[in-house]
């Protein structure tokens, strides 16, 4: 499982060697929320298509190596402690808005720059993304009891629409 210390110190690592980075998924909830309300078994973070050559270098430095690749989408970097990050690139634009391909060229992911948000992990300051587009991340799939749950959270902090 991806503790908060592994979180912590990836972002740090990350950070060190210059690339920006965005939580989403889990840990992206629980940045929203500023606690840690599940275990999660993975860290999914957004980064910069053109610093994906550091954050790479930088996590490989760290014992990761790859384990699943779908680019343009996504990858995962497995620790052999059993760590998992998930990375997503996205394309930025000078408004502030991001582009993240996905495995169907005609239908990509979309990220206003007002997604883009802080939220806390421990005592940390994050960069993750929003209540509002985590919501439209759990949508077109049949959710798991662990996104049940944290769409409830969502929606009980933030009111919003989760439509789960």
């Amino acid at each position: 499982m991806m503790s908060r210390s592994d979180v912590l110190s990836t972002l740090s690592l990350l950070r060190r060697a210059g690339a920006d980075v965005v939580i989403a998924g889990g840990w992206g909830i629980d940045a929203l929320l500023g606690e840690e309300t599940r275990e999660h078994r993975d860290l999914d973070l957004l980064h910069v298509l053109e610093q994906e050559p550091a954050v790479v270098a930088a996590l490989t430095s760290a014992g990761y190596a790859e384990t699943l690749d779908w680019r343009p989408a996504r990858f995962v970097l497995s620790h052999p402690s059993g760590l998992e990050i998930d990375l997503h690139p996205l394309e930025f634009a000078a408004d502030g808005s991001a582009v993240q391909s996905s495995l169907d060229p005609a239908e990509p992911f979309r990220y206003p720059a007002s997604c883009f948000v802080t939220g806390t992990i421990g005592t940390t300051t994050v960069r993750c993304i929003s209540a509002e587009q985590q919501v439209l991340f759990h949508q077109g799939y049949e959710p798991a009891d662990r996104d049940v749950r944290d769409m409830a959270l969502l929606r009980k902090k933030f009111g919003i629409d989760t439509r789960i």
